[in-house]
């Protein structure tokens, strides 16, 4: 009776945490109502996949820096300054330059999902790769950004402490996206090598799982940007070792991948919805400043962002529009104004760089970093429900209707050509392999630099098929024996690649 009793009662197991138990069974509750009202939601049209199309993200790969890695500097530096220059005036506490310029890089971490919720990527192909681009590049810079800060000595500041500034931001930057490369390359050559997939697909999944997470792991161990270079481990992934595994693996890891990331995105933003309810700050921030100190810093923030965000917005596409020779490929002023209102919400980043700024193991007790907390969590619900419910009018006020078929006709991939006859048929042209359009040859040194015949896409593409494909695989380029990867794939390397 005792032995039952015993065995039934677990002795020798810890005591259960009831209250920990409990509080994580009503976040999973949550979570479950949130996809149910997600679902709900997407049947009204009011959800889209956040995805992009690789051809078009890398066709716009120069502009796309240009706006996430620039920009971002820019919009650092307006913030920063101007932190410097107004909230320094409002008496809040005892703040330093460092404190400055982590609100820089803080809300200069965009959240543009309210847009791409609008957008349609067949719709507007060219504007949603650059929003979505621009996105992803932008939260990466700007963590890099932080990181590099929070390692600068600002005891003495002068003109080579700054040079030491840029050269870590760029070392980190630089490091990062090597290290995320060499993993994601190196995890092409083993699966191409050992092919895993003849013994068991459950394998071939995991390896592709543990190293993407691996590369995380040593770039936060090597004190780099584990973003930056779990970023770029994708994108190799996703070039090469993808289409080195079998046919059911990719199946697995394609929606093993966006099941984790749904649940990952839907949990965080959960969680930075219940965090504006921790009445602690909110006290602490009651008790010590007036209601209108607080609403006056979170209105200089957001000024701060609107200016910081036109900065670079217009200037660097004016810089964009000189490289471009045809009108199709240029960014309208209304394209503009869609892309500087894509960037003025600010997110889950923002509010985790704030955390990690301005409290310890999430709590803090001084009243300057209390309201450093309540101001950015004021800036993130206002921007994304304010801003947010404003941009669907705003995008159908400046793309009618009427003219999202001929954006989609001009700057959507076009087609493969139908038979191998096709470039045949175009005579007095060449034929780019990669997308089967004929590009007219230049007859005269103007029209050979207004119009050129090879693109940097095109150099890459032969510089890929040539010496990166043979040794790490993708798409056409892994060796065909029975029950290999490309075994059931040889029909679709006609097909684009998205």
């Amino acid at each position: 009776m005792e032995l039952g009793l015993g065995m039934g009662m677990g002795l020798g197991d810890p005591p259960a945490d009831y209250g920990s138990i409990a509080a994580v069974g009503l976040f999973v509750a949550l979570i479950c109502v949130c996809i149910v009202i997600g679902h709900l939601l997407e049947e009204s049209r009011w959800m889209n996949e956040f995805q992009v199309k690789k051809k078009q993200f890398f066709r716009n790969f120069m502009t796309i820096t240009l706006f996430g890695a620039v920009g971002t500097l820019i919009s650092f530096s307006v913030i920063s300054l101007g932190s410097l220059g107004l909230i320094s005036r409002l008496n809040i506490g005892s703040l330093d330059l460092g404190d400055y310029l982590a609100l820089g890089a803080i809300f200069s971490a965009t959240d543009s999902v309210c847009t791409l919720q609008v957008l349609n990527q067949d719709e507007t192909p060219f504007l949603y790769s650059l929003v979505f681009g621009e996105g992803v590049v932008n939260d990466a810079t700007s963590v890099v950004l932080f990181n590099a800060m929070q390692n600068f000595d600002l005891a003495n500041f002068s003109s080579v402490k700054f040079l030491q500034f840029i050269g870590n931001f760029l070392y980190l930057f630089a490091t990062s996206t090597f290290l995320g490369v060499a993993a994601g390359l190196l995890s092409a050559y083993i699966i191409k090598k050992l092919y895993f997939g003849r013994h068991s697909t459950d394998r071939e999944v995991s390896i592709m799982m543990l190293m993407a997470y691996l590369s995380y792991m040593l770039a936060e161990l090597l004190d780099l940007s584990g973003i930056l270079t779990v970023f770029f481990c994708g994108i190799v992934m996703s070039h090469y070792t993808w289409h080195n595994v079998t046919e059911s693996s990719r199946v697995t890891t394609k929606h093993a991948f966006a099941t984790l990331s749904f649940i990952a995105e839907t949990f965080l933003f959960l969680y930075v919805g219940m965090d504006a309810l921790d009445m602690e700050k909110w006290k602490i921030v009651g008790e010590t400043f007036s209601p209108m100190k607080s609403i006056a810093l979170s209105s200089t923030i957001l000024f701060l962002v609107l200016v910081a965000r036109a900065a670079f917005v217009f200037p660097l596409s004016f810089l964009a529009n000189l490289t471009k020779k045809t009108e199709e490929g240029k960014i309208s002023i209304k394209q503009q104004v869609i892309i500087w209102w894509a960037g003025l919400m600010r997110g889950a980043v923002s509010i985790a760089l704030a955390y990690n700024k301005f409290t310890r193991s999430g709590h803090t007790q001084l009243p300057s970093n209390a309201i450093m907390i309540t101001s950015t969590i004021t800036v993130v619900l206002f921007s994304t429900m304010v801003f947010g419910l404003l941009t669907k009018p705003l995008i159908r006020l400046l793309i009618p209707a009427r003219h999202l078929n001929r954006e989609s006709s001009a700057l959507s991939d076009p087609p493969s050509p139908k038979s191998f006859l096709d470039p045949l048929i175009l005579n007095g042209s060449d034929v780019d392999p990669e997308i089967g359009v004929g590009i007219r040859r230049p007859t005269s040194l103007r029209l050979l630099l207004a119009s050129p015949t090879r693109s940097v896409h095109h150099y890459w593409r032969k510089f890929d098929n040539a010496f990166m494909r043979p040794v790490f695989g993708g798409r056409g380029f892994v060796p065909f024996v029975p029950g290999s990867p490309t075994e059931r794939s040889v029909p679709l390397l006609q097909g684009n690649e998205n």
